[in-house]
């Protein structure tokens, strides 16, 4: 096969991943290997690609592609989430833009447009992801609205009702006027906004002259008061408590009480209990069995029961009734206020606290062993400081609002009797069954039966998905017990509560061990600024752009250079450019190793042996270091191991030592291994860069159809000769510092030296001599048990290098530039020895501060003595 003179990532793409596909190579069945199992976290089908999956997914990638070559059955399954609160506001939208609002469509007319939408848009994200390189079973892909995963959903509801874990009841929740929906708690975010404290004057009833001034952010709310509340300890408000104050606007009388909750530093110290509308307002309001007055209706506006402002938007409210307010004389003033307000995750709207019927899960009890399991280590996090966060949430777990006011979703499978008894059942089959059962009624048929109109929270059919995923509640699927537990899940950590932990849960409840064995927190992906990547803000790059323009490769690499474990991501594209240059840098490499011309019958060269013995323990040396990375999840880390391993090992030193002179063959035993070697690098390199790992694996040796790199194996780590590889970094400090002593003294390159070496503890390596003459051209290196006078010398570790540089420079300028230079280092020397005589420093300073002085001071020394000898033997 010819090289091309230049890589090229859009044609290799294509090429390679149409090959994988063709060959099934992502396809994954039961057999008699170890399963390596994970599940995506499935994108909402709402979603395109943006720089959070494309983090995740390369992860994923890399784990599932890695195991695949340690000879697993690699099993990475892929899917989408139907997301009921953004894909019925985004089916909504595009209806109004149609002229068709909701409320003119059936139920079943609203659904098919639904459908209809998600297989025009659902499956676009997945198609997004091939373009990365993705390797998932396609084969497998699910939905969470699919028929095997709706079954499950439907059999867990009324698994947990039956066992007494679901009820419904009427509760404070929070609740989306955009969707028009109740959101569990971790679906909604708090943000930190200004707003204003309105200070609002009650009269007390029959008392024109007696008044009480509460305060509130939200002033609008008072039409629905039902109380006002003083503490018991305040001796303020002793003589009112009894007595009613009147609801300004409305003249409701309502009773002033008294409470421990109510905090006196606060505002005024009274406090307006509005108990339809503030969690902590429900409470006092069920202690002292109080009136609840839902003042709003489900979109925001204001409902009848608010008297006032009927069918106006709750914020136009907030505006009109502060000047009312003001006209009647009851608003007494209004401040600047900074509060923390909860926003809908999905719309973004503010959260309205209402009380509203609503079907829970007690979360209790399955709390405890998901809790356990975490703590225990039995499922471990990566990194671990997120298990603190774990810990708080489960510890303190409340029942969670499961049902929906939405048409998109899993319909509840509750049926409603006319009594308004119900009855829970997977089918209608078996719900007309029960109610006949119920009710002695045997002639009851379906159209008896109403079910329910809510659908349930998206996220309870997403906790259920390691087990649905391998359709895990049918009897007769056996997939599962192969491969459940999966082995690895790759999240972000906002979702911990949402769904990790849920998923934890679910799999105790209902295959009796963990879900998965690891969980990987990805980071949040940022601007060099540090803000968080959006496409309202213009901050966040289009990922297909990305790739387009430095290749899939290079984007997965700059991805992964900037990406340790749980810590926020500082993405610039500027990364992922330097992934691009590597990909260059191994084409070009391998060009030039493949160029080579091959000598059969030619001896190999000495240095070109010991370069051979060297990388290979080198490389034995990296395997061990990137199978530990991998073992800490410290993916990061690994690729930098690599990248280190063939852009500074492989290219900069072992092929510069194996290099021919010019226009010479290289012999064929270095070329051989030279291969070996490349082979070897590709291989390790291939989860983390795929393509243009395959395409030159293939350009190795003549492969056969049906072959892939993404199938060898992975290279294991062999036994390797540390001592020789410390040996080696000894006598590339020596190259380094022979060939900066040229730089410096203006010698060409071309022109061979002469080299003595006075030994020190660390010793002197003859047998490296060859490597030592080639790559810093001497002409002889000879050990001296003394100091060579009219020669510049410089350290390695404790051995001194000697080079005679007589009729190579002049003599009185080199002199001058080492005094000027003593002078420089002797300034230094003193600037570290007054702050380690610094009592008050060595005392209070870090100690590895101090040690870092007390190396500066040790080196310092170290050099001052080697210019004063480089003087004295240069003068003599």
């Amino acid at each position: 096969m010819e090289i091309a003179s230049k890589y090229n990532p859009a044609e290799t793409e294509e090429k390679w991943y149409s090959y994988w596909m063709e060959q099934k190579f992502f396809r994954s069945v039961p057999d008699e290997r170890e399963p390596y199992t994970m599940v995506i976290p499935p994108p909402n089908v709402t979603g395109v690609l943006h720089m959070g999956h494309m983090l995740n997914n390369t992860i994923q990638d890399i784990l599932v592609r890695r195991a695949r070559m340690q000879g697993k059955n690699a099993c990475w399954v892929p899917g989408t989430d139907h997301a009921s609160i953004a894909t019925e506001a985004k089916v909504v939208n595009k209806l109004q833009e149609e002229g068709i609002p909701k409320n003119s469509l059936t139920r079943e007319e609203f659904l098919k447009h639904a459908w209809d939408w998600t297989d025009k848009h659902g499956g676009i994200i997945l198609e997004q992801l091939k373009k990365l390189g993705a390797s998932c079973d396609w084969d497998r892909t699910c939905f969470t609205m699919d028929e095997i995963r709706s079954a499950g959903v439907i059999k867990v509801f009324v698994d947990l009702y039956r066992k007494g874990h679901i009820y419904r009841g009427i509760r404070m929740v929070n609740w989306d006027p955009a969707a028009k929906t109740a959101l569990s708690d971790e679906e909604v975010i708090y943000r930190e906004v200004q707003s204003k404290l309105y200070y609002i004057r009650y009269q007390v009833e029959g008392e024109p002259d007696q008044h009480v001034t509460i305060a509130t952010t939200r002033p609008e709310t008072i039409l629905g008061d039902t109380a006002v509340c003083v503490n018991p300890n305040d001796e303020r408000f002793k003589h009112l408590v009894g007595k009613k104050v009147l609801v300004p606007l409305i003249n409701r009388p309502i009773p002033v009480l008294e409470d421990e909750y109510v905090d006196m530093e606060f505002g005024t110290g009274c406090l307006k209990i509005t108990p339809a509308h503030d969690i902590n307002d429900y409470e006092i309001g069920m202690r002292h069995n109080l009136e609840s007055i839902d003042i709003l209706n489900d979109d925001g506006t204001l409902s009848k029961a608010a008297q006032l402002y009927v069918g106006e938007d709750r914020f136009d409210v907030r505006e009109k009734i502060a000047v009312d307010l003001e006209k009647s004389g009851n608003l007494v003033k209004v401040e600047d206020y900074t509060n923390k307000v909860g926003y809908s995750e999905r719309t973004d709207a503010v959260i309205e606290p209402k009380l509203s019927t609503q079907w829970f899960l007690k979360m209790s009890e399955l709390a405890k062993p998901a809790l356990k399991a975490v703590m225990e280590d039995e499922v471990r996090f990566h990194p671990p400081k997120f298990k603190n966060l774990y810990r708080h949430w489960m510890e303190n777990v409340k029942d969670w609002c499961i049902s929906r006011q939405l048409w998109w979703g899993h319909r509840i499978p509750v049926y409603y009797l006319e009594d308004g008894s119900y009855v829970v059942a997977e089918t209608e089959d078996e719900a007309v069954r029960l109610a006949r059962e119920k009710t002695g009624n045997n002639s009851l048929t379906i159209n008896d039966l109403k079910q329910d109109e809510d659908v349930l929270d998206t996220w309870a059919s997403s906790w259920l998905w390691p087990i649905t995923v391998f359709d895990g509640f049918n009897p007769d699927n056996k997939e599962i017990d192969y491969y459940y537990p999966t082995n690895d899940l790759v999240t972000a950590p906002e979702i911990i509560f949402f769904w990790v932990a849920r998923m934890i849960m679910a799999g105790y409840e209902y295959r009796g061990t963990y879900p998965f064995k690891n969980v990987y927190f990805t980071g949040i992906v940022r601007d060099s600024q540090r803000r968080k990547m959006s496409k309202s803000l213009g901050n966040s790059p289009e990922p297909l752009e990305l790739i387009k323009k430095y290749g899939a490769d290079g984007v997965r690499m700059g991805m992964l250079l900037c990406s340790p474990a749980g810590n926020d991501i500082l993405f610039d594209e500027s990364l992922t450019e330097q992934g691009r240059n590597f990909a260059n840098k191994i084409w070009n490499a391998f060009r030039l190793v493949k160029s080579q011309e091959v000598a059969a019958g030619m001896e190999q060269p000495e240095s070109s042996a010991l370069a051979v013995e060297w990388f290979s323990n080198k490389l034995n040396q990296s395997i061990e270091t990137i199978d530990s990375y991998f073992e800490k999840y410290r993916i990061s880390d690994a690729l930098m191991e690599i990248y280190h391993l063939f852009w500074d090992e492989f290219s900069s030193w072992y092929l510069e030592l194996i290099k021919p002179a010019y226009q010479q063959p290289i012999d064929e035993k270095t070329h051989q291994a030279t291969l070996k070697f490349f082979d070897d690098l590709m291989r390790l390199l291939h989860p983390f860069m795929p393509f243009i790992t395959e395409e030159i694996w293939h350009h190795l040796e003549h492969r056969k159809e049906g072959e892939s790199i993404m199938v060898s194996l992975q290279p294991e780590a062999k036994p390797y000769n540390a001592e020789l590889l410390r040996q080696f970094e000894h006598v590339k400090e020596a190259i380094a510092g022979i060939r900066n002593l040229r730089q410096e003294k203006n010698l060409s390159p071309r022109e061979a030296l002469k080299a003595m070496v006075m030994t020190g503890k660390d010793g002197y390596f003859e047998r490296l001599d060859p490597v030592l003459k080639k790559m810093a051209n001497l002409e002889s290196v000879e050990t001296v048990g003394e100091k060579v006078k009219g020669a510049v010398s410089f350290l390695v570790k404790s051995s001194e290098y000697f080079i005679p540089l007589d009729g190579l420079i002049n003599v009185d300028e080199e002199i001058a530039k080492l005094e000027e230079e003593l002078k420089r280092m002797k300034g230094f020397l003193n600037g570290v020895m007054k702050k380690l005589g610094n009592e008050k420093f060595v005392s209070n300073a870090p100690v590895k501060v101090v040690e870092l002085e007390k190396k500066k001071k040790a080196d310092a020394e170290a050099k001052i003595q080697v210019l004063t000898e480089s003087i004295e033997n240069l003068k003599k």
